[in-house]
């Protein structure tokens, strides 16, 4: 067997056991910074690829949103190309967190952002250049979306931990070597 085969036999088995202890991830309103169901600290560690920056934070406490970390985190997502700040779904977070449950990565695993929330103009830009994968009514505006990458993990499994979850979509772009995650319906590609 290989080392391939092992990760992903693991992942399969840590999602098994996360799901016989009944850990789930909450469907949140999106205009909600609500109570959740989980206790404790929830942290994210992201590295921007583009703007070089870092951010490691505590972005929900005792089942509550942070306010003032979701607003760093807006930030930290703004649209690379225009410095604009989108609001940014909270779901996202709480996916990632969960990715990182799954993969039995430790809160320090910081994910490598590509791209966060687009205004619509650098949408456009970007989808008339013909790089492909830029819908025209993306959820990167609504600040719905996150490209990624896990350093040190191959991109399918960060893919298959994603999809596991059935939360939103999951597309997978081997050949420009990141994963989108959405918080839009269920469904790949």
């Amino acid at each position: 067997m290989t080392h391939r085969h092992h990760a992903s036999r693991r992942c399969f088995l840590r999602l098994g056991s996360a799901g016989a202890c009944g850990v789930a991830l909450p469907l949140l309103g999106r205009p909600s910074h609500a109570a959740v169901s989980w206790a404790g600290a929830r942290r994210l560690s992201l590295v921007h690829t583009h703007t070089r920056e870092r951010v490691s934070l505590a972005y929900a406490v005792d089942g509550r949103y942070v306010p003032e970390s979701l607003g760093r985190l807006d930030r930290f997502l703004r649209d690379h190309y225009t410095g604009d700040v989108g609001r940014i779904d909270p779901q996202l977070f709480d996916l990632l967190h969960r990715v990182q449950q799954i993969l039995g990565r430790g809160d320090d695993a910081a994910f490598e952002i590509i791209s966060g929330y687009r205004c619509p103009d650098t949408n456009d830009r970007l989808r008339r250049s013909g790089g492909g994968g830029v819908a025209r009514h993306s959820l990167h505006m609504e600040g719905r979306a996150l490209d990624i990458r896990l350093p040190g993990l191959a991109l399918d499994e960060l893919r298959d931990a994603a999809t596991s979850l059935r939360v939103g979509g999951v597309g997978f772009y081997a050949r420009e070597r990141f994963v989108h995650v959405d918080t839009g319906r269920v469904r790949t590609w």
